[in-house]
């Protein structure tokens, strides 16, 4: 592994599940060590084989991020059960730790114009289990939702990169002369979008993976004078290097390469409480209660099953969509009623039944004897998902799969043999 640029990865599960998942990858042979800026976040010290093959991440309870890429909503600072918009959200690194930040009783909103940057912002937060985060395209600079009305945004737009040209040296050569001046304005159409989503008081990460003073501190001043909006100091996170360039003053600067990792830019900026209020639809209103679900809302004994309980769905909704079956969050009521987006999927139903869908680990109920397979070796495991079955004696169509205590997903069932049905 390269000294000048560490892998590093976060982890994906409840405080409780932690030392599981630790102990999941000790057994398949990574050593790690916990990076000092947050307690979620782990850096690689070795890798027997490359770690996005592990059992950990084929199971979402890892997702690898460069370690800059983590703080960007560390640096938004959100609470549990806020809503967040994410407006340049793919390949969904920042949008799944900003929904694992508000928890399952928050929502985080992710936006992708770009459609197969937008499958892989939805196949990463379902592996991972983010039933919190939806997701949406649209043209960030046209984000038709209210004004006003989002007290958290995230707006880590496209930039040059320059950032990570230790990886990638042709993003020098690539983002030059008009190409930039063509970023540059996108970044501040894109800047003062979010300042009209934005609440009175309520606060913008603006962050890239560039050097570039113009897509920098250029864009925060112009931010400040055009957009009256106003920076907030950034306390420096634990285990980076940091730049200091004019005009700096209370953003961070990742220096790359004494940090290895993406040299990157983090600035926070706020609403301040003056601003004009902008009067939002009540419930009863055309608006906020009438979101209408373009779906039809099933009642929650449908996802009843040995794979899946109810009860440990967060509040909201369930509803069907031609015979995908999707979470609805409660606080999506927020959204205009003809805003289009997707909620997490669950499953399909058949017969008026949730099958789950195969990695549905949030909703498993507690192991079983008669409808749980609980494995102890990661090799029947990996021998499932090579396609061989095993012996488990159990009866029935379907079954919970279990490394020790740690939840995976849904195996089928035939004859007495569990089958991985994984994809």
């Amino acid at each position: 592994m390269s000294k000048q640029h560490c892998r590093s990865f976060r982890l994906v599960c409840q405080p409780e599940q932690i030392p599981l998942v630790e102990t999941l990858l000790h057994a398949q042979g990574y050593v790690f060590e916990p990076e000092p800026f947050s307690p979620l976040c782990r850096r690689l010290v070795h890798e027997p084989r490359p770690l996005g093959s592990s059992l950990a991440a084929f199971f979402g309870y890892i997702y690898i991020q460069d370690r800059s890429s983590m703080l960007p909503p560390l640096a938004l600072g959100v609470k549990d059960g806020e809503a967040v918009l994410d407006m340049c959200a793919s390949p969904g690194s920042k949008t799944g730790f900003l929904a694992q930040l508000v928890g399952p009783y928050g929502f985080v909103l992710g936006n992708e114009p770009a459609p197969a940057r937008l499958a892989t912002l939805r196949a990463n937060l379902h592996q991972c289990n983010l039933l919190q985060a939806g997701t949406c395209t649209y043209s960030g600079e046209f984000l038709p939702l209210y004004p006003a009305s989002w007290q958290a945004i995230l707006l880590d737009p496209p930039c040059s990169g320059w950032g990570t040209a230790e990886k990638h040296p042709r993003v020098l050569r690539l983002w030059q002369g008009d190409r930039i001046n063509n970023l540059t304005a996108l970044q501040r159409r894109l800047l003062a979008r979010a300042a009209t989503l934005l609440a009175p008081g309520g606060r913008l990460v603006y962050s890239t993976c560039t050097t570039n003073v113009a897509e920098n501190e250029e864009q925060v001043r112009f931010a400040e004078e055009s957009l009256g909006l106003v920076r907030e100091n950034l306390c420096p996170f634990e285990g980076f290097a940091w730049e200091e360039l004019p005009g700096s003053q209370g953003t961070l600067r990742v220096d790359g390469k004494k940090s290895q990792a993406q040299g990157f830019y983090l600035a926070l900026l706020r609403k301040p409480d003056n601003s004009a209020t902008v009067s939002l639809p009540s419930t009863a209103e055309e608006g906020a209660g009438a979101l209408q679900i373009k779906g039809h809302t099933l009642p929650l004994s449908v996802l009843d099953g040995p794979c899946c309980d109810p009860s440990l769905l967060p509040s909201g909704q369930v509803a069907v969509f031609g015979d995908h079956v999707r979470f609805i969050p409660q606080q999506t009521s927020m959204l205009p009623p003809n805003f289009v987006w997707q909620g997490a999927l669950l499953g399909r139903l058949n017969g008026g039944h949730l099958t789950p869908a195969p990695r549905l680990r949030v909703l498993m109920p507690p192991a079983q004897t008669q409808t749980s397979l609980v494995l102890e070796d990661t090799k029947q495991i990996t021998a499932l998902l090579s396609g061989q079955s095993l012996n488990c004696g159990l009866s029935g169509r379907e079954a919970a799969l279990w490394w020790q205590g740690l939840p995976l997903g849904r195996v089928a069932l035939k004859q007495g043999r569990a089958v991985g049905i994984f994809k």
